[in-house]
């Protein structure tokens, strides 16, 4: 279990993220470099974070999946335990990226998504990073709540579609509405393998989408 240092930490994690999230990927001051790095990050895979661009611990071999497992979820327990929320169900699978993914269950949990699924992509950062300083290498952990991030992706993925299908049709540009990170994420993995179209990010803070172009 966590002592205090523990969850001084988590709050200081907690912090950080945010502030990446507004300074790297939402800032309009934003350089070259921070831009090209956050682009780079919007097409990795989605079991990729912004805690693991940099990590080289990458998991070994042999790695003991119920280890990590039981990691992750003895994690996501004692981060969940100040919303109070009840009695919960956290069910474990695998996903199709090779990420273990962990479905949280229960009453009432819209407080575990937030607003955009912020309180969502922060509880999920602090489990991989903790996770990661735990076990000593770097394994990807998604956290869902009743399969959120699930219904997220096959509604974006098919909206990118459709832009993909329109921008080659009519032969012209199509920008998306403003998405966040990981939503913007999910544009570029859903069409990288159609040789129709190419997707670029473009814009600032709140207003950054994608764009998706005829080849």
């Amino acid at each position: 279990m966590f002592d205090n240092n523990d969850e001084n930490q988590l709050i200081e994690e907690v912090v950080e993220h945010e502030a990446e999230q507004d300074i790297v990927s939402d800032s309009e001051d934003a350089t070259y470099e921070d831009r090209a790095e956050t682009d780079e990050l919007e097409k990795a895979p989605l079991s990729c974070s912004e805690s693991s661009m940099d990590d080289d611990n990458e998991a070994p071999d042999d790695v003991d999946i119920d280890e990590v497992a039981d990691t992750a979820i003895e994690v996501l327990q004692t981060i969940l335990k100040p919303f109070e929320i009840g009695d919960i169900t956290i069910d474990e699978y695998d996903g199709d990226e090779g990420e273990l993914i962990l479905d949280i269950t229960g009453d009432d949990l819209a407080v575990l998504i937030g607003r955009h699924g912020r309180t969502l992509d922060s509880i999920q950062f602090l489990v991989s990073a903790i996770v990661r300083r735990k076990m000593g290498y770097r394994y990807p952990v998604v956290v869902d709540v009743e399969g959120y991030k699930s219904r997220q992706r096959q509604k974006i993925e098919s909206i990118a579609k459709s832009a993909a299908n329109r921008a080659v049709s009519q032969d012209r540009d199509v920008p998306m509405r403003p998405m966040t990170p990981y939503e913007r994420r999910i544009v570029h993995i859903a069409l990288r393998d159609d040789v129709r179209v190419e997707t670029e990010s473009e814009g600032e803070g709140s207003e950054r989408h994608v764009v998706v172009k005829p080849r």
